[in-house]
């Protein structure tokens, strides 16, 4: 049995934050810098102009994107962890609370209906997985809302099969067409249940853009729609061009024989995604 004092989360929490909303991931740098060599004109010249923001916002330590998110936490809790301390959603909250503070970023959760404004970006939107082990897994992602908002989730019928997951997910991204700020990377959620889909949808934009699902029928809806979206021309920032989405990335799990839910969770083309293990 390991012990972790959830002030440790806290901290490790509040790093990430600091870190996630003033750079975007190296992989998704390494796309766009591909990218940029398949455009040209006025695609081109956008891209030039995302990778520049980049720089800027990492060497200056301000954030990539005003909209700094709602904060996104994935924790994988290993089962032989004992946690100590504050509880685990209260040390969440606390390092999401200082990093904001801290960082002078952008405050943007409020209630729903009042739309009174938190002040601090809390609470956090937390998904906590129990796997095997002793160790702690953080994932911080800061969610925006010009690409969350583009979001969807569909109940197909089992008779929809493939083709209906490869045209809800192509069909999502053509009605969000520049809004979401392409090129996108999307994250989709396969089987499951209502709620379930959507988490993996949103699990999804935490892998590499360059991975391929492990099985060969997913990978191939993950190359399908890619080609598809491209072959949109969207383009980046909507300017038209070969390139509308750096990935799609899929997510699976066994649903009910009645059933078929898809869920797409946009993400825009800054993936800021932070990782740690305690």
């Amino acid at each position: 049995m390991k012990i972790v004092e959830t002030s440790k989360i806290e901290e490790a929490v509040c790093r990430l934050a600091l870190k996630a909303c003033v750079r975007m991931r190296g992989d998704c740098q390494i796309a766009l810098l591909a990218a940029k060599e398949r455009e040209e004109g006025a695609a081109k010249f956008v891209l030039d102009t995302l990778l520049e923001n980049e720089e800027i916002a990492r060497k200056s330590g301000m954030p990539i994107c005003q909209d700094t998110g709602m904060a996104c936490v994935l924790i994988e809790l290993g089962q032989e962890v004992f946690l100590s301390g504050m509880p685990l959603a209260d040390a969440v909250n606390e390092g999401v609370r200082r990093a904001y503070g801290e960082g002078n970023f952008r405050k943007s959760i409020c209630d729903p209906l009042t739309r009174k404004n938190t002040g601090d970006n809390t609470p956090a939107h937390l998904h906590v997985e129990i796997v095997g082990g002793d160790k702690v897994r953080l994932t911080f992602l800061p969610k925006g809302f010009g690409s969350e908002n583009m979001s969807c989730l569909k109940m197909l019928t089992p008779a929809e099969g493939r083709r209906g997951i490869v045209d809800t997910i192509v069909e999502a991204v053509k009605r969000a067409g520049s809004r979401p700020c392409p090129p996108v990377v999307v994250g989709v959620g396969i089987g499951g249940s209502f709620d379930s889909c959507a988490y993996l949808a949103k699990k999804a934009l935490t892998r590499p853009l360059e991975s391929h699902h492990p099985r060969e029928d997913v990978a191939s809806i993950e190359r399908e729609t890619l080609d598809r979206i491209n072959a949109l021309g969207i383009g980046p920032q909507g300017f038209g061009g070969k390139t509308s989405a750096l990935a799609v990335l899929c997510e699976i799990a066994p649903t009910h024989i009645a059933g078929l839910p898809v869920a797409v969770n946009m993400q825009c083309h800054c993936v800021r995604c932070e990782e740690e293990v305690l």
